[in-house]
């Protein structure tokens, strides 16, 4: 027990050791996550998202804001405002004027309408009279009346099958400052939704714009935040209703919300050219997938090693109990089994022999006078013939055999499958090869003989029984002179 008992207590140590040895690898991913993690959050929400924004504002001054630019040159070209002046004599010149701008410019569509004649002039032609009547021509007179210079504005474009069109309407004014028409170009609004998923794939970020109310105005293919459309207000969103009263107004700024369980860096820009706010939107969740991966990755890693680190611990202490083991049931000097091995592998053999049945014979084999060889060569002396005695009793039996230091110069041999008669023959074969053999030690010969006690095992015999007897006949070969071999059975004995 006092063995198992440390081994058992290794092994609860090897275990803690792991474990302490999970818990720290555990730990130093965790918190290099999580320092990963505030440093990314930080770069996101402070120098990614504002340069994105920075760099998709640059594309929108050149594919939306341009636009722009377009319509407020055509306000203040002096030919369009000389032409209305001088009476709108020719309505080709202004007709080759819009085709111009739109072959030039690469606009959709572009479009002027005089105040004073109500016509409705476009690349193809004149459209149409606009009348104050007409639901379809009220834009107009909505712009004419606006305090605004120009407005963008999505709507149906008459003169291309009504297509769905973003306006820029800009107002004209002569050289005395009086109101003389609207003039503008338009982009089709399915290649502004093209332009912005373009942005959204190309800097992996959800982009859309929302006026100084709050309303969608312009998003992507699938949609805006969780999937809102244009017209939405952000204050029917519950992820966003907290964060519309944040929103800057008009200057930019970072922001961070949750939807549907998910974080979400957000940077807002306002662009005075189209009064509307930019919204470049990324998900937590993609920004920390790459970290997330690592510490997925560096746990994995941690996990193998001390799975690796158990098993060669478990391997050493397999091996080292092993040897305690051998160490416990071997006799350090012969290298024999000890009474303990003796006792584990002498009740095997019993239950087979008995199991079988089959003969077993017992010997109890005694040195002579090895206390005189001790005392006059001394014990190390006693200790190189024990060891050779032990070498020498091995090579006359079999490797089935079994055969163990029973204590100071007696031995003890279970001959397996072995009557009387053969057991009466290997100790002889013991005895006389004993007594043949010299052992040097220190210049010297020294030469050893045997007494040995025999027995067969008998039907209802244990091992104490067994023994007993083999030690009564040994004791009787000692009493008889020596160097000879008794036997015993029940209620009998012979030599």
């Amino acid at each position: 027990m006092p063995l198992r008992s440390a081994l058992f207590s290794q092994r609860w140590l090897v275990l803690t050791l792991i474990a302490l040895l999970g818990a720290g690898f555990l730990a130093t991913s965790l918190l290099s996550y999580y320092a990963s993690r505030a440093s990314i959050r930080d770069s996101i929400v402070n120098t990614e998202l504002p340069l994105t924004s920075d760099t998709i504002y640059s594309e929108i001054q050149k594919d939306l804001v341009r636009p722009v630019l377009i319509s407020s040159m055509m306000s203040r070209d002096t030919f369009l405002r000389e032409w209305v002046v001088e009476g709108e004599r020719d309505p080709a010149q202004v007709t080759r004027y819009l085709k111009e701008v739109m072959t030039h410019y690469g606009a959709f569509t572009a479009f002027f309408i005089s105040n004073n004649s109500l016509t409705y002039y476009q690349a193809k032609g004149v459209l149409k009279k606009i009348r104050a009547d007409e639901p379809r021509d009220a834009w107009y007179f909505r712009v004419r009346d606006m305090t605004t210079p120009y407005e963008i504005n999505v709507d149906v474009d008459m003169a291309n099958q009504d297509s769905l069109t973003f306006f820029i309407n800009y107002k004209v004014y002569d050289y005395q400052d009086n109101f003389i028409g609207v003039a503008g170009v338009g982009l089709t609004v399915d290649a502004v939704i093209k332009l912005i998923d373009t942005y959204q794939q190309r800097y992996q970020r959800s982009v859309y714009f929302v006026d100084t109310n709050g309303h969608l105005v312009l998003t992507g293919a699938e949609g805006g935040p969780q999937g809102a459309h244009s017209g939405q207000s952000l204050s029917e969103l519950e992820s966003m209703k907290d964060l519309l009263a944040k929103l800057p107004k008009p200057h930019s700024g970072s922001y961070e919300y949750s939807a549907q369980g998910q974080g979400h860096f957000l940077n807002v820009r306002f662009i005075p050219e189209l009064n509307w706010y930019l919204f470049v939107d990324k998900r937590e969740d993609s920004a920390l997938h790459g970290i997330r991966q690592s510490l997925y990755l560096n746990l994995l890693i941690c996990l193998v090693v001390t799975l690796i680190v158990l098993l060669l611990l478990n391997r050493v202490i397999r091996r080292f109990q092993g040897r305690i083991e051998a160490q416990a049931t071997l006799d350090s000097l012969t290298g024999l089994p000890n009474r303990r091995g003796f006792d584990l592998l002498a009740a095997q053999a019993l239950h087979e022999a008995q199991r079988e049945p089959k003969p077993l014979t017992a010997l109890l084999l005694d040195l002579d006078h090895f206390k005189r060889l001790n005392d006059t060569y001394g014990h190390l002396a006693g200790d190189l013939v024990l060891a050779g005695f032990a070498r020498d009793l091995e090579s006359c039996l079999r490797q089935s055999d079994i055969v163990c230091r029973w204590g100071g110069e007696e031995f003890i041999v279970l001959l397996k499958d072995t009557d009387t008669t053969n057991g009466l023959k290997i100790a002889e074969k013991i005895r006389q090869r004993i007594e043949q053999q010299h052992y040097p030690y220190e210049g010297q010969s020294l030469q050893i003989t045997v007494s040995i006690g025999l027995t067969t095992l008998q039907s209802g015999d244990t091992l104490h029984s067994l023994l007993a007897r083999a030690d009564h006949a040994m004791y009787r070969a000692k009493q008889t002179g020596r160097n000879r071999t008794c036997s015993q059975m029940p209620h009998s004995s012979y030599e």
